[in-house]
C-alpha cells in the first residue's frame, strides 16, 4: 500500500508536470501566433510598399492612363481648332428650283460696283433657253447674305422698318430667253405686311434698281425718276407697273401669291418664277 504522503506528492507532480506542458503548449501556440502576425503584418508592408512588384505594375498603369487621358485632351484640343479653322460651305435654301446657282462675293464693293457685279453675271449667265440661274451674294466667302443685307449694299430707298414681316431669305435671279432677264423674289408672310413699303418705295425704286435691269439713266430716261407706277395685270396677277412714254414696261412688281413679290421688267419672267413657285408648293 502506498502511503498518503506519496501520492499527495505524485499528484503535485502531475498536475506540475501537465501545467509545465500546457504551458509549453500554449507559450508554443502564442509564438506562433506572434510570428503570424509579424508575418502578416510584414507581407501588408510589403504589399503597401510603392517598391512591391505589383505596386510597381499598379502604378505603372496608372501613369499610362494619366499620360493617354492627357494625350487624348490634348489631341481634341488641337482637333478642335483644326475644324474651327476649316471653311463652311455656304448654305442657302432655294425659293424656287433653279437650274443653276452661282456665288458672287461682293465684299468692299461700293454701291456702283456691287450693281455692275451682278450686271455681268447676268450676262454672263449659262443656262439654257427658259433656265434660271440663282445668284448669291456674299461677303468675305460667307454665307449669302440677306435681304435687308443687300438693300444696304446698294443703298436702296426701302424703308426696312415698314417690312419687319418681309423675309430676309430672297432670290436675286436670272432667266434666259430671248434675251437674259433679271429678277428678284421678296417673301412675305402675307400681302398685307408688304404692299404699302412697297408703295412708298415706288418713288425710288426706279433710281435704286435701274442698274440692275440694265437702264442708264440720260437725258431721254430722267423723266421715269418722277413717273408714277400703274395698276396692271400681269399672267392674271395684281401688279404695280412703270411704263416708258411708249408704254412699254421698265419696271414692275407683281403679287404672284399671298406670300410672294416678283420684281422685273418683263412679263415672261414673271410668268416663269409664277411656274416655278407653283410648282415647288405641289413637290411640299
Amino acid at each position: 500500500m502506498i502511503p498518503e504522503n506519496k501520492k499527495q506528492n505524485k499528484i503535485v507532480q502531475t498536475y506540475a508536470g501537465d501545467m509545465a506542458k500546457v504551458i509549453e503548449i500554449n507559450e508554443g501556440g502564442l509564438i506562433k501566433k506572434i510570428i503570424h502576425e509579424k508575418e502578416e503584418q510584414e507581407q501588408e508592408k510589403e504589399n503597401l510598399s510603392p517598391e512591391s512588384r505589383r505596386n510597381k505594375t499598379f502604378m505603372l498603369i496608372s501613369i499610362v492612363f494619366v499620360i493617354l487621358a492627357v494625350g487624348s485632351v490634348a489631341f481634341i484640343l488641337i482637333l478642335k481648332q483644326q475644324i474651327s479653322t476649316v471653311p463652311v460651305a455656304l448654305q442657302f435654301t432655294p425659293l424656287i428650283f433653279t437650274d443653276e446657282a452661282k456665288i458672287v462675293e461682293v465684299g468692299g464693293l461700293n454701291v456702283e460696283n456691287v450693281v455692275k457685279t451682278i450686271y455681268s453675271q447676268v450676262n454672263a449667265t449659262k443656262v439654257k433657253k427658259g433656265g434660271v440661274e440663282g445668284i448669291y451674294l456674299t461677303e468675305n466667302k460667307s454665307a449669302p447674305i440677306g435681304l435687308k443685307k443687300f438693300l444696304s449694299l446698294i443703298n436702296a430707298n426701302l424703308n426696312q422698318s415698314q417690312i419687319p414681316l418681309v423675309s430676309d431669305n430672297f432670290l436675286i435671279g436670272v432667266t434666259k430667253n430671248d434675251t437674259n432677264d433679271l429678277f428678284i423674289l421678296l417673301k412675305t408672310r402675307s400681302f398685307f405686311d408688304i404692299f404699302s413699303a412697297l408703295q412708298a418705295w415706288e418713288g425710288k425704286m426706279f433710281f435704286d434698281l435701274h442698274g440692275l435691269f440694265g437702264v442708264d439713266i440720260s437725258t431721254d430716261t430722267s423723266y421715269l425718276l418722277t413717273k408714277n407706277f400703274e395698276d396692271g395685270i400681269v399672267v392674271n396677277k395684281n401688279a404695280r407697273i412703270l411704263y416708258d412714254k411708249d408704254s412699254k414696261i421698265v419696271l414692275m412688281y407683281v403679287f404672284a401669291d399671298e406670300n410672294s413679290v416678283i420684281i422685273t421688267n418683263k412679263e415672261d419672267v414673271a410668268n416663269e418664277v409664277m411656274l416655278r413657285l407653283a410648282s415647288s408648293k405641289i413637290k411640299k
